[in-house]
Order: structure tokens, then sequence, then C-alpha cells
């Protein structure tokens, strides 16, 4: 079973990811957060693995809210899908930056949500860039090769 937290302001937003995603029989909403600082605390507190966030909330956004689910090694296994009504290169930069596992508009097919949650649990990153020209020039904070110095 796919323990999955939704992280939206919006309650309707929440309402129906939720009966879409409980109608699926390998997935279940496990908590709803209406800022990035619930979602993280929910994060932790409910063992979520995957956390649909949205990018834009009141408070925390779900960018920062993301930089500390990626940066916090006890919720190391959490993946977050960054969930936006707005296209924007830069949102998908930024968002990967973050450590996002992916990146979907809010107008995404309901079974490429449904399909999205179930291959990043599985620790494959489909990113979906909808208008980017070109991929992100850095990979998200947990897959980011470290530095080496090299020697003078």
């Amino acid at each position: 079973m796919i323990r999955v937290l939704l992280a939206d302001d919006q309650a309707l937003i929440r309402a129906g990811f939720r009966v879409l995603l409980d109608a699926a029989g390998d997935l279940r909403v496990v908590g709803e957060a209406t800022d990035g600082r619930q979602a993280v605390d929910m994060a932790r507190r409910e063992r979520a693995g995957v956390v649909l966030m949205d990018i834009r909330m009141p408070g925390m956004d779900g960018l920062e809210a993301t930089r500390r689910i990626a940066a916090d090694d006890d919720l190391a296994g959490v993946k977050v899908v960054i969930l936006t009504t707005f296209e924007s290169d830069e949102y998908v930069y930024q968002a990967i930056r973050a450590g996002a596992s992916g990146f979907l508009v809010k107008d995404t097919e309901p079974a490429d949500l449904i399909q999205a949650v179930r291959v990043v649990a599985r620790g494959w990153s489909p990113v979906a860039f909808p208008t980017m020209r070109s991929p992100p020039a850095s990979t998200s904070a947990r897959s980011r090769p470290r530095p080496t110095s090299a020697a003078s």
C-alpha cells in the first residue's frame, strides 16, 4: 500500500485528489495538509511514502517544504511530486533543485496522476516537463553528485 499525503491550501482540490487516489486499490491517503509546515510535520508523523505538494500555499510554500523534506535524513524515503496550475520552466527548475521527484500540472489526466504516484513510490523520478524546452541544469538535491576537489 502506497501512503500518500496531500498538501494543498484548497479543500476542494484535496477532496478531489482523495477520492481519486483512495479509489485506486494500492493507494491510501494518510493525511491532508493546508500549508508547507503542516506537510513536513505530517510527512514525518504519518510516514507518507509520497507527498503530492502544491507549489503555492500560504505560510511555507511547497518549494520550501520540499527542501525541508529532502534535507531531513528521517524523511529520506519520502518522495515529493509538485503540483501546480502554472506551466513555468522556472517552477520546474526550482522544484527539481528543491528535491522533488516529479512535477505535474493540475490538469493532468487522473490516470496519469495515479501512475505518477506509483512510479515515484518505486523510486523512479518521472518529472513531467510541461513546457520546458531543455532539461534542468541541476538534478534533485538527493541525487546531485557531490563536488570533488581537484589537486592543484
